[in-house]
C-alpha cells in the first residue's frame, strides 16, 4: 500500500526532503498560490500548524502557478511574502504542477485513480489530510476554511494518541 513515506518533494530551497520525515504525524497538503482569492487561507493554515504543532500535526505548502497564473513568483519571492504577511512557519515546497504530466508522483497519488478522491485539483488551495499512518483520509475543495478542518484533525489526533 502506498503512504506519504514512499514520496519525496523539494522544499523551497531545493534540498530533497523525504516525507518519510512526517512519519507519524497528521499532514494537511495544499497546493497554495500568493495572487488568488483564498490567499488569506494561509492565515487560517497557519493558524492550524500552530495549534496542532505539538501533538503531531503539519501543513505542508505546495506552491502551483497552474491555475490562472496566480504563483508567479520565485521560491524566495514566496517565501518571503508566506512569512512577512502571513507568518507561514510551515514547510513550504518547491512551486510545481498538481496535474498534468507536470505533476509530481506525490499529486499524482492525491488525485489518482487509486486515490480516494480521483479528480484532478481544480483550483489553488485544495487540501488533503493525510493520518498518522500516511493514508490519505479526506479531501477539501478550496472553498473549505482552514477552521471547518480542524475537528477532522483532532479526531486523527485523538484516535491515534
Amino acid at each position: 500500500m502506498t503512504t506519504i513515506a514512499d514520496f519525496a518533494a523539494n522544499l523551497g530551497d531545493g534540498l530533497l526532503q523525504p516525507l518519510a520525515q512526517y512519519r507519524g504525524q497528521v499532514l494537511l497538503i495544499v497546493n497554495t498560490a500568493s495572487e488568488c482569492g483564498y490567499t488569506r487561507q494561509y492565515a487560517g493554515l497557519q493558524e492550524l500548524h500552530s495549534t496542532y504543532q505539538g501533538q503531531g500535526f503539519c501543513v505542508l505548502g505546495f506552491p502551483c502557478n497552474q491555475f490562472g497564473g496566480q504563483e508567479p513568483g520565485d521560491a524566495r519571492a514566496i517565501h518571503d511574502f508566506c512569512v512577512s504577511r502571513f507568518g507561514v512557519s510551515f514547510p513550504l515546497f518547491e512551486k510545481g504542477d498538481v496535474n498534468g504530466a507536470g505533476a509530481s508522483p506525490l499529486w499524482h497519488w492525491l488525485t489518482g485513480a487509486d486515490s480516494k478522491h480521483p479528480h484532478p485539483v481544480k483550483w489553488n488551495f485544495t487540501k488533503f489530510l493525510i493520518d498518522r499512518k500516511g493514508r490519505l483520509v479526506k479531501r477539501y475543495e478550496p472553498a473549505a476554511e482552514p477552521h471547518d478542518i480542524a475537528g477532522d484533525i483532532e479526531a486523527l489526533l485523538q484516535a491515534a494518541a
